[in-house]
């Protein structure tokens, strides 16, 4: 066979010199504020800035306040979206939820008015209350919780802890939700009790995660379902494309598309300021800084997570194919 001219190494060194430049070039954005509608979120120091990268080999290039907690808000409908396929499998999920983006806000009930088949995606409030209300074993809030936190776990590599503040925060300002969550009880889309599903949803988005523990996460997502920080297998090889692919397809929700064109990578934004991005065999990246961007999304991690990815010439949807990463 002839030379593959499409193939390229990146070595361990660029990707550290990458994460580096980025940050140092992202950490004086000013712009975006906190999710004020969230008293815990509004709350938060908007000078917390981190970058973290997982590779292969499970060693993590940082760049500044990688191990500060945050609310993972959004960035767990992913988790959460893959424990339903690892219990109900891919094809249970698409037939209960779907895997289709509504074009539409994250909290939409026109969507679900628009579509009451499906409620189109495990990425976006509606289909993620209806995952929850999937999860095993039904009726038993208890051991629903307790899956749900353990497989947070198992993708991070160490536990989350909840924060009781933000969960008291969500829950006195749910109001959207609940009307989502009855909706869907309303149409047959939901698949245990409401009240109860709304509750495991409200206490997941309040989970605290670190920029690293997410970096994490995406390397597990990344490594075909394999943590290379705790050398295991979480979830089936088979799922991960599935797994990118619901991300890719509404990670940043009605914004998607202009973020795949301009950052070349899926990722999952959450209104905590937090960003989980998925380059597939290559690594997991997070960046995490509070203050938002009129669609809810981090306005330093955006940028960090793009410098990054343009240093580095890194594109999803590229012919350029990375023949391994070196040292």
């Amino acid at each position: 066979m002839g030379k593959c001219y499409t193939c390229r190494e990146v070595t361990i060194d660029q990707v550290r010199r990458a994460v580096d430049e980025a940050y140092e070039e992202t950490k004086g954005l000013t712009g975006g504020k906190n999710a004020s509608y969230i008293p815990f979120l509004a709350e938060a120091d908007p000078n917390l800035f981190g970058l973290c990268v997982c590779l292969p080999d499970g060693s993590l290039v940082t760049a500044g306040d990688t191990k500060a907690v945050f609310g993972i808000e959004s960035v767990s409908k992913v988790p959460t979206a893959i424990l339903a396929m690892r219990q109900h499998g891919a094809e249970g999920v698409l037939k209960k939820i779907g895997a289709n983006a509504t074009g539409l806000p994250f909290n939409s009930i026109m969507a679900i008015l628009l579509e009451n088949d499906s409620p189109s995606t495990p990425l976006v409030n509606a289909g993620a209350i209806a995952a929850c209300s999937l999860v095993k074993p039904k009726g038993d809030p208890e051991a629903k919780w307790n899956a749900i936190t353990d497989n947070l776990a198992e993708l991070a590599g160490s536990p989350l802890v909840l924060l009781d503040k933000l969960y008291a925060s969500e829950s006195a300002t749910d109001f959207n939700n609940r009307s989502i969550a009855w909706l869907l009880k309303n149409y047959g889309r939901i698949f245990d009790d409401p009240e109860m599903s709304l509750d495991l949803y409200t206490r997941q988005c309040s989970m605290g995660v670190t920029c690293e523990q997410m970096a994490i996460m995406a390397g597990t997502m990344a490594a075909d379902g394999y943590n290379p920080v705790t050398d295991t297998q979480v979830f089936d090889p088979d799922l991960a494309p599935k797994v990118t692919s619901l991300v890719t397809t509404v990670g940043f929700y009605q914004n998607t598309g202009n973020w795949l064109f301009e950052a070349g990578i899926p990722a999952k934004s959450g209104v905590g300021g937090g960003i989980l991005g998925i380059m597939p065999g290559l690594f997991g990246i997070a960046a995490f800084s509070p203050p938002l961007d009129e669609a809810g999304n981090s306005v330093k991690a955006q940028a960090a997570i793009k410098a990054v990815m343009r240093k580095l010439d890194l594109n999803i949807f590229s012919g350029k194919r990375i023949c391994q990463l070196t040292t």
